[in-house]
């Protein structure tokens, strides 16, 4: 043999054995920039680059990424229009959920079927909110396409992909079981209110995730077709339209506490995702003496939460609230971190003022009714990442949430305890 057809074979082999070494990038089409509203697209394809090269730092964040991914592959597609009943307006694509603090007094018969009248027990969640309403259902497809749209992000598998887009094209596009994009009949109190403006929050919490599935799911997913594309567009901008101009969500806008944050963080999201970034900017900027100011005291505290009797749990949800609309912000050009209110709030002091419970330093002062000292981790690794020296210090003290820590893979605050707000 030859010298040149010698070194020929010694190159191809090195070159064989270095990609059993390290996984390349060319396994999968090159990652793009996903436009997300939310997470920031340009790390997440900067952490896509790392694990293509085989960064062991997030081997483990990826294996517990594609277990939740795993897991939903066998589940759903979910529609709105198999609930057993109708919501009171009769039409079975329009979403409904029930109240989750309110209880019968009565015991249910053929005149009171429902046990009428409702009372209020803060904190306290009815069971029978989750049998015969949407609102588990539409939890499974906020959380499953958020998690497969990640999973084939960073992983190039196919089936995550086509699950995601399966499950949205189901819930939102297909003419017979797609939702009415409204929320007239959401946390309806049976016997009382058709709908309030409160269930807003039912996808003001969550929903915006979905919209960062379908930016990530439009940098080449296969299965999400330019007709998924268009269609969802037209979905968002039809929401939107009724956030801003109906009744419910004038009302849920003028909230004083987490579901006026929640509201803002929903509206300045989808406004970026369709294209209003003026009005995505108008809401993070009015955010600040709109919420901030009268939201969080002086030393941090946000006293119409600690109110509850779930107070832990709606301090850290509020947060979620105002990181993820900091992350907005950071789209159009609003630094939400840096504002200072006119008694020294922020939501750096916020966050400080969860840290000793939130790193076992100190048990929580205030009613909790079930505290999880995990569901303060994700506000924490935001206020770290914002630049909060007591936030970096605090973050290889916190509790891992069940199912592990996704934030290097998702980094963008979500609710991380189980109860519905």
């Amino acid at each position: 043999m030859s010298g040149r057809p010698r070194v020929a074979v010694l190159v191809a082999a090195v070159a064989t054995f270095a990609a059993v070494l390290v996984p390349s990038a060319s396994a999968h089409a090159a990652p793009k920039v996903p436009h997300t509203a939310v997470l920031d697209g340009t790390r997440l394809q900067q952490t896509r680059l790392r694990l293509d090269h085989g960064d062991p730092q997030l081997r483990r964040a990826l294996e517990d990424l594609t277990a939740r991914a795993d897991a939903w592959l066998d589940q759903g597609p979910w529609t709105v229009v198999d609930k057993p009943k109708p919501a009171p307006g009769g039409d079975v694509h329009d979403y409904l959920s029930q109240a989750p603090y309110w209880w019968p007094t009565q015991a249910p018969t053929a005149d009171n079927p429902w046990g009428c009248p409702y009372v209020q027990r803060d904190g306290r969640r009815n069971p029978e909110v989750d049998s015969g309403t949407d609102r588990q259902d539409v939890e499974k497809v906020f959380d499953s396409a958020y998690d497969l749209s990640l999973a084939w992000y960073y992983t190039g598998r196919r089936q995550y992909a086509e699950k995601a887009a399966q499950v949205l094209r189901t819930w939102f596009l297909d003419p017979a079981t797609r939702m009415n994009p409204n929320l007239n009949h959401a946390q309806f109190i049976p016997c009382k209110y058709d709908g309030r403006a409160i269930g807003i929050i039912d996808f003001s919490q969550s929903y915006t995730g979905v919209v960062d599935a379908q930016a990530i799911l439009a940098t080449g997913a296969p299965g999400w077709t330019k007709t998924d594309r268009t269609g969802m567009a037209k979905w968002n901008s039809d929401f939107l339209g009724w956030l801003e101009k109906s009744d419910f969500g004038k009302q849920e806008g003028a909230a004083a506490n987490n579901h006026g944050t929640f509201y803002d963080m929903q509206l300045a999201a989808l406004a970026y995702a369709t294209g209003d970034r003026d009005l995505a900017r108008r809401t993070v900027l009015d955010a600040r003496a709109k919420r901030i100011d009268p939201q969080i005291a002086a030393d941090g505290s946000q006293p119409q939460e600690l109110e509850r009797t779930r107070s832990w749990h709606y301090s850290t949800f509020d947060l979620v609230a105002y990181t993820r609309l900091a992350a907005i912000g950071r789209h159009v050009g609003v630094n939400l971190w840096a504002y200072r209110g006119p008694d020294g709030q922020s939501l750096f002091k916020a966050v400080d003022y969860l840290l000793p419970a939130a790193t076992g330093a100190a048990a929580w002062p205030h009613p909790e009714l079930e505290f999880y000292r995990y569901a303060a981790s994700d506000v924490v690794h935001a206020a770290a990442d914002a630049g909060d020296a007591a936030a970096k210090a605090a973050v290889p003290k916190l509790q891992a949430p069940p199912g592990g820590d996704l934030w290097a893979l998702r980094p963008a605050a979500e609710q991380l305890d189980s109860i519905a707000g």
